[in-house]
Order: structure tokens, then sequence, then C-alpha cells
């Protein structure tokens, strides 16, 4: 197993690579604004995705100068800027660059990640968005190619519009997942570990992945 603290990209961003013995896929994460790499929520389903034998990079978007700066957290441009620089930082591993990619996005870096899936639509295998705003992909919803999951808390009223929305535009293999009785966070009983279930059986599908959840 590769578990190693990483240096991502150009900007040298901070981040945390784990890849079990025997992976051949790698999901890079995409934290929402007013989180990082550290995300307890983000983690936990890291963890249930290493069980299939899934790798996981989770890395800050922002250095932490850029990240006290309001505008920065929420210019999706940039946002999924870093993310294709991460992309194209583990290709340039020659113990990495093997692998398939697949993205999870959180709240606004969902956006960022199916930004990033519309520009490299032969590089991306699958896109999961947790609470997400794909709605801020703007245009780019319309150029993504990779198989995605929406998955949304039943009573975070409005991101589940906006998820709703943004299906309409998606033309890829897609599906919304609609967890009863979760909020924004999925803090309710159960609902954080459904959400891992759910992402981990889509990436494992798509990006060919083996193992048993």
């Amino acid at each position: 197993m590769i578990h190693q603290q990483v240096l991502v990209g150009p900007h040298s961003l901070a981040g945390d690579l784990i890849v079990p013995a025997g992976a051949h896929a790698l999901v890079l994460f995409a934290h929402g604004s007013g989180s990082s790499r550290h995300s307890p929520r983000n983690r936990f389903v890291a963890e249930v995705l290493h069980g299939r034998r899934l790798g996981t990079l989770l890395f800050d978007l922002l250095s932490d100068e850029e990240g006290h700066d309001g505008a920065n957290v929420f210019d999706i441009g940039l946002l999924g800027q870093r993310l294709l620089q991460a992309m194209a930082w583990v290709r340039n591993r020659p113990d990495l660059k093997g692998l398939r990619l697949g993205l999870f996005g959180a709240s606004t870096g969902a956006a960022a990640a199916l930004l990033a899936a519309a520009e490299r639509p032969y590089d991306v295998w699958a896109v999961v968005s947790r609470g997400g705003r794909p709605d801020l992909a703007g245009p780019a919803l319309e150029q993504v190619r990779a198989p995605t999951l929406l998955i949304v808390g039943a009573l975070d009223v409005e991101v589940l519009a906006l998820n709703r929305q943004a299906m309409q535009q998606l033309s890829c293999e897609k599906r919304l997942e609609v967890v009863p009785r979760a909020t924004h966070l999925f803090e309710e009983a159960g609902a954080l570990e459904r959400v891992a279930v759910s992402a981990g059986e889509w990436l494992a599908t798509h990006l060919g992945a083996v193992g048993e959840p």
C-alpha cells in the first residue's frame, strides 16, 4: 500500500495519497468551500473506497494564503484548473500514471470536478457529487461524458432542486440519489454511510475496480 503525504501540482498543494495493494484506479477528492483535505466526511468516504481497492488523493485545492480570499473559494474555474493540475501530477508519477481516474466532489468541489471531467473526457472514468452544486459548472455540464452520480439529502431542499436541474443538462450516464431524512452535511444517523456505500458502488463499477465493500 502507498500511503504518503504529498505536494501536488505546480503550486505544491498539500495532499494525502493512499493507494491500496492491487488498486488500478485512483479517486481525486475536491472539497467544498470552508473545508480542506482534512474533511472528516471525505475521509470517511475515502476509507470505504480503500476497502474496494480504490486509491484516493485528498488535497487542498488552494494554498493557505489563497484560501483566505473568499473570492478564490467560489472561483469554480480556478478550482477546476487545480483539479486538472492534480490529474496531470498523477499522470507524471510512474507509480500512478497507469491508474484509471475518478473524481469525488463535495459542495462547490462537485462543480470543479464536473468542470475537469468536461475538460478531460477521455481521462475521467466516473464522477460522484456529495451535496454538490453541479449547477455552478454551467455550460460545461453538457460536455461531461463520465458516468455521474449526484447524491443529495432529501431535506437539503434548495440544493436538491439545483441538482434536479443539473440532471436535465447532463447527457452522460447519470443518476440522482436522494438520501431520506438527510440534510446538507449528511450528519443524520446512517446518512454518510449510505453516501459512502453508493459512491463506492458507482466508482467501483465504472472504474472497473474489484473488492468487497
